[in-house]
């Protein structure tokens, strides 16, 4: 009788407000403030750091690109950063729940969570390329070193071949010039003996073996970080998030002391000023400003639900975004000495070596590395880092996926049931991982990356700005944050949420549309098939949002369509903060007298954690015998 009595209660039949403090504390916190600080650092810096911004940097005018980047920072990231992180922890919910501040916009949440899907399951396969480089460099002469390999062919040439005399390097530019086919060993490697590429996105071939070893391995790492949801991966980013600092330091030293280092970092820094006035150099600073703060991924939202009640996430989102961009700068550095070495003991120009993306993770790079004595020590501190930067984002994709779904089903056994959730996500993201280590998985690999994470961020991201400023009201959001940090936000941040973010948003809409070109793999050209799945991809997370936001007027009370949007969009009642202690204000519940009295009984010790005050107030049964809160636990 007891238990069923606990159910009837937990669904709300006496003090409902009861079992809300108690699911926040089940749903769990951050054990202390710098496991949130140091995941979301893990989250926004990723692997584009590393492989996106020194090129882009290189390309769009060197120094005079710093300039349009920190300005895109101020006046788009950091504002959109704080906003998703002040909605998540206000509501403590994940990236679905937090939408009972508008109902008919709960799409976007369910678009946010398309998009983590995709991104999650291609960043994994990113990271198990990583950790196959990683275990193969655990040899004295890394593989990638000289052409004598069964892998490859006549047009290979290495920059450490026996038969390469310091004459030949001389003439190595006339070569380049005379036959453009000199391919690098590296690039055979990956090419021809990691991927085994197919010559067409539609050829398949074989799944390669090793790669789904290292996917598996990779996976299992990810759900073993995150058994225990934010417990357990809180205490993993210690390591995870500043462990690659360490790494990125010690290549730096490595990498100035080499000649022709300070050549390689001039091309990286060098201003070319009249670049500033290029509408695309605009274009590329906001977008990668955009993507690499991870902004409408959903990760942000659900990683400060777990914060407290009264965590300054103002003063987080301004260390957190600047340590991002930070971090992409010095990663610069330590990208162009190593090209800039390998540029000269070539005697050729750094634009010549320079890559991005794969190409400069999987072969500009470790050929620069093969250079170095005792290269394999090198190589595996490398491709480490590369593995640590990719997981820190994974953990929270993953987390993503996993919260929503716990929060939006919110009963009492998928709670405790979460381990097998982010389980069944775990094996989910394999399965659908392993058409990527197919001989044509590359090619997959950047249709995701192009299409299914490009331009719907933006429209996600744009449509968020709307519905909380213009839709809940501004005013409202702004009581919310005051209510929740002790002061409104700073004017500034009102006037870019409100105007300049939602505009920069657009114009990167604009931006990437007009700059749209179809996408190529070196000199592969997709065919029309593939760019059609990729747009397909790219819809599929936007159009949740028109889909749910019908669905919802249809659903909603009223008798002309103006009054079903009203109610559509009108907070519902349980918008708010998750713990009664907060809900004070316009959020205070309206009690019947003796409810009222009868919870005030808990012990006004907030500092002993919830746990110990829902533990200790007794909750009155409807049929009068007073019961502790352990007993439905």
């Amino acid at each position: 009788i007891d238990t069923s009595h606990g159910i009837s209660l937990q669904n709300g039949a006496v003090p409902g407000e009861q079992g809300k403090q108690e699911k926040s504390v089940k749903r769990g916190n951050w054990g202390n403030q710098i496991e949130f600080v140091l995941t979301s650092v893990g989250y926004a810096v990723g692997l584009g750091n590393v492989w996106r911004f020194p090129y882009l940097c290189y390309r769009n005018g060197g120094g005079a690109f710093m300039f349009p980047y920190f300005i895109m920072l101020v006046f788009c990231g950091i504002p959109l950063f704080f906003m998703e992180l002040s909605f998540g922890q206000f509501a403590s919910q994940g990236c679905l729940g937090v939408w009972r501040v508008s109902p008919m916009f709960k799409g976007v949440g369910y678009g946010m969570m398309v998009v983590s899907t995709y991104i999650g399951i291609y960043y994994n396969v990113v990271i198990c390329i990583a950790f196959y480089y990683f275990f193969v460099s655990m040899t004295r002469v890394l593989p990638w070193t000289y052409c004598s390999n069964p892998w490859n062919t006549p047009d290979c040439v290495g920059v450490l071949d026996r038969n390469l005399s310091s004459r030949a390097a001389l003439n190595l530019t006339q070569l380049l010039n005379t036959t453009q086919k000199r391919t690098s060993p590296s690039e055979e490697y990956w090419r021809r003996y990691v991927l085994n590429l197919s010559d067409d996105i539609g050829n398949l071939g074989e799944v390669r073996l090793p790669l789904l070893g290292c996917l598996g391995v990779s996976w299992v790492v990810v759900f073993l970080c995150l058994i225990k949801g934010v417990k357990s991966s809180g205490k993993v980013v210690y390591f995870t998030a500043t462990f690659p600092y360490v790494v990125l330091t010690i290549l730096f030293v490595r990498g100035i002391t080499l000649e022709g280092a300070l050549t390689g970092i001039m091309y990286y820094l060098t201003p070319q000023w009249d670049k500033i006035l290029n509408a695309k150099v605009w274009g590329d600073a906001a977008s990668q400003i955009f993507y690499s703060l991870g902004c409408a991924w959903g990760g942000l939202i659900t990683m400060a639900s777990y914060n407290k009640f009264n965590n300054n996430c103002y003063r987080d989102s301004i260390i957190i975004s600047i340590t991002n961009c930070a971090t992409s700068v010095y990663a610069g550095f330590v990208i162009f000495s190593i090209l800039g070495f390998m540029a000269n003991h070539l005697g050729v120009d750094v634009s010549k070596v320079a890559d991005h993306g794969p190409g400069l993770a999987f072969v500009a790079y470790p050929e620069a590395l093969t250079l170095l004595p005792i290269s394999p020590l090198w190589s595996i501190l490398f491709f480490f880092m590369l593995i640590l930067l990719g997981l820190g984002t994974q953990f929270c994709l993953l987390e993503t996926l996993v919260t929503a779904i716990v929060d939006e089903v919110g009963n009492e056994w998928i709670i405790r049931k979460k381990t097998f959730v982010t389980l069944g996500v775990a094996v989910a993201g394999f399965l659908l991982g392993v058409p990527l280590t197919t001989q044509a998985g590359i090619y997959w690999l950047l249709l995701m990356d192009n299409y299914a994470a490009s331009f719907s961020l933006v429209v996600i991201s744009c449509i968020m700005c709307v519905a909380i400023m213009y839709i809940y009201g501004h005013r409202n959001y702004f009581k919310d944050i005051e209510m929740m940090l002790g002061f409104p936000p700073p004017l500034f941040f009102q006037i870019c949420w409100r105007f300049i973010s939602p505009a920069i948003i657009f114009f990167i809409l604009v931006f990437t549309v007009i700059q749209y070109r179809p996408i190529s793999y070196n000199e592969y050209v997709y065919p029309t098939w593939a760019i059609s799945i990729g747009f397909l991809m790219a819809l599929s997370s936007v159009i949740c949002i028109p889909i749910y936001a019908i669905y919802k007027v249809c659903r909603s009370e009223g008798d002309t369509l103006l009054e079903r949007l009203k109610n559509a969009t009108k907070a519902s009642k349980d918008w708010g903060p998750a713990l009664p202690e907060h809900r004070s204000g316009r959020y205070a519940p309206a009690f019947s007298p003796s409810t009222e009295s009868h919870l005030e009984v808990q012990p006004l010790q907030p500092e002993k954690g919830q746990s110990e005050a829902a533990a200790a107030s007794p909750v009155q049964g409807s049929n009068g015998s007073a019961h502790s809160q352990d007993s439905r636990l």
